[in-house]
């Protein structure tokens, strides 16, 4: 029996579908690329952004036409706001939350796949003629964050043998106007440290290079869990002190931050360990307080600007990465304008710009979406031409300096390997030896375009 999983959207979901991956695995199913041979087929959906919801309908639609022909079980879970899962539960065969994936494989086996209950036995799993009826599909909890440690606990099914991925912290209690997050993903909730620190000290013992800490809010890590859980800072430590201990190289990141809970502290923390990856990826969302106000960020741009210049002060070699949206309701010229002043400000390393969309859900969905579409890209290639020059800035004066970067692929041009510095600055080197990946290794810098810069391998 063969599976196909289509994960979309952000880091978190392609975390999560490396859970969907073992539970599916110990059941006996083997995953395949070609749709078409799959006995079962599985979305890890995003509703976050629009695209990703029509990815979502367009696919499902394909799945239950192909239905007259074969037989095939369908499911959906991930990142779903409550008015898709209602119209999901209509289309696909079984609507789960990822807290619910334990449950998943009597889930199958209701709907009309025999499971073996342990896979030593040689039994065959067959699909039964006709499913079971629809009103046999589960449950779907209104709290996504409920019950957490049943989904963390499952060791994940790693696509990459050198890049993993950690959640520390599910849901959002932030609120923002724009976001849907808080309704897809629930409120938030910190994993037990002892199991991060131990699934991270697994990975480094199989040479795993680059772990990310994952979270809506990582550091919010521990402050709805007061008195007994340790807070983000001292989560960082333990990990740095680990890193320490061990005659390992590895790079650890986290994403995403938010400002309000950015603490002078994380900063100081990741200035004293080596293994702590010298990347922060900070999202300004907006450069004007008027407008960071009707978004509900609860901080002003002071507040985010004291933290670029503590990451300045106590860390002058990190790189930072940002989120920014135009064209959010309302948006002024002025509102605008201050925005493309703090992308000029700050000199981000990369920003990821979001043309404003609404999100059904979203506290924002109920006003009006007042920005012309085609305001909104003129304003997008106005922040993406200023991130442009600061980034081609940066990334010229690495010219001559030798960097540590971590192997990761094969270039487009098969004569070069690609790969990514400690601050996540993409660069390629010319090599065919493919035995590279996955390592960490020095190349000297020798050009640099506004993304990504070039190199040579420097053989010791």
């Amino acid at each position: 029996m063969k599976y196909f999983l289509l994960p979309l959207g952000c880091q978190m979901n392609q975390s999560d579908t490396e859970r969907v991956r073992t539970v599916l695995h110990k059941m006996g199913f083997v995953q395949t690329d070609n749709e078409e041979e799959a006995t079962l087929l599985g979305i890890i959906a995003c509703s976050v952004r629009q695209k990703g919801i029509d990815k979502v309908y367009s696919r499902i639609k394909k799945w239950n036409e192909t239905k007259n022909n074969r037989n095939c079980i369908t499911f959906v879970s991930g990142c779903i706001l409550p008015a898709d899962r209602e119209r999901f539960l209509k289309l696909f065969d079984l609507v789960f939350t990822m807290n619910d994936l334990p449950d998943l494989p009597d889930m199958i086996r209701q709907y009309g796949v025999i499971v073996p209950m342990n896979q030593q036995a040689n039994k065959s799993i067959t699909l039964a003629q006709q499913p079971k009826a629809k009103s046999q599909k589960p449950i779907v909890q209104i709290n996504p964050s409920a019950n957490m440690d049943r989904f963390w606990i499952i060791n994940p099914d790693h696509i990459s043998d050198f890049e993993a991925f950690i959640p520390i912290q599910n849901g959002c209690n932030k609120f923002c106007t724009y976001c849907a997050v808080p309704y897809t993903r629930g409120r938030e909730v910190s994993r037990k440290s002892d199991d991060i620190i131990a699934e991270l000290k697994d990975l480094v013992a199989k040479d795993y290079k680059s772990i990310t800490l994952l979270g809506q809010n990582v550091n919010s890590y521990g402050l709805d869990k007061k008195g007994e859980e340790i807070n983000f800072a001292e989560l960082l430590r333990r990990i740095g002190e680990f890193g320490n201990s061990v005659d390992k190289e590895f790079w650890v990141y986290f994403t995403s931050p938010h400002p309000r809970d950015m603490s002078d502290e994380v900063i100081e923390v990741i200035s004293q360990y080596k293994c702590l990856g010298k990347q922060i990826h900070l999202p300004i969302q907006s450069g004007d307080d008027a407008m960071l106000q009707r978004m509900n960020r609860k901080h002003n741009l002071e507040d985010y600007r004291h933290i670029i210049h503590t990451i300045r002060r106590l860390l002058p070699e990190a790189t930072i990465f940002t989120d920014i949206i135009v064209g959010f309701t309302g948006e002024t010229e002025e509102e605008f304008e201050n925005s493309r002043k703090a992308m000029e400000e700050f000199k981000y390393n990369m920003a990821y710009i979001a043309q404003y969309s609404v999100r059904p859900g979203a506290v924002a969905s109920t006003w009006a979406d007042d920005v012309p579409k085609a305001t909104k890209k003129a304003r997008y290639h106005i922040l993406t031409d200023e991130l442009m020059k600061h980034s081609l800035t940066y990334n010229q004066g690495l010219i001559g300096r030798t960097l540590k970067v971590l192997v990761n692929g094969i270039d487009r041009n098969s004569s070069y390997l690609t790969g990514h510095t400690e601050g996540k600055i993409v660069i390629r080197f010319r090599s065919d030896d493919k035995n590279l990946i996955g390592k960490i290794v020095n190349v000297e810098v020798t050009s640099a375009t506004p993304l990504s810069i070039e190199g040579n391998l420097v053989v010791e």
